[in-house]
């Protein structure tokens, strides 16, 4: 079967950035629903017509993988606002965060901790890998078709490339 919109599709993969240090390893096969949000558009174009066996190779630029880093993104936050134990390189969801502390970040964004003062502390909305160019070696382990339950939610419950937008 080769991969169309609304299948799905077993992946294993290196990731690499363009210095060849590996950001991330699937060894095992993990599965993504094609034409939902599991997998960058990218990639997912790559993946079309495809069939399990095949191997793919794939250079990202930044604005084809996570976007280019935004100094945008990047918010001081009073620390009376955060748990007391958080810790640099905690992750929270901004929906944690009270009403309006925030403005411009949808509630669902992740924001990564990088800086803690004593009276407030820096919190970053870009993704982990945003202005990085990535080297992508996929390999197709299977292929079928979705049941009803991923064309519903249009994914296989994986989200490693899923974005959540900033709302400036």
């Amino acid at each position: 079967m080769q991969i169309t919109p609304h299948c799905v599709a077993g992946l294993t993969w290196t990731l690499q950035d363009t210095l060849c240090e590996t950001l991330d390893t699937l060894d095992a096969p993990v599965e993504f629903f094609i034409g939902g949000g599991d997998l960058l558009p990218a990639i997912e174009h790559a993946l079309h017509g495809k069939q399990a066996g095949d191997q793919l190779d794939l250079h990202l630029e930044p604005e084809r993988a996570f976007g280019d880093y935004d100094e945008m993104r990047v918010h001081l936050l009073a620390r009376k606002h955060l748990p007391k134990d958080i810790e640099p390189g905690a992750v929270i969801e901004a929906a944690s965060l009270p009403a309006g502390t925030l403005a411009g970040v949808a509630p669902d964004a992740l924001l990564t901790v990088t800086e803690l003062y004593p009276e407030h502390a820096v919190l970053d909305g870009n993704h982990p890998l945003a202005g990085i160019a990535l080297r992508l070696h996929l390999q197709i382990t299977a292929v079928r078709p979705a049941t009803a339950e991923e064309l519903h939610l249009q994914s296989a419950g994986t989200g490693f490339f899923k974005m959540h937008r900033y709302q400036p």
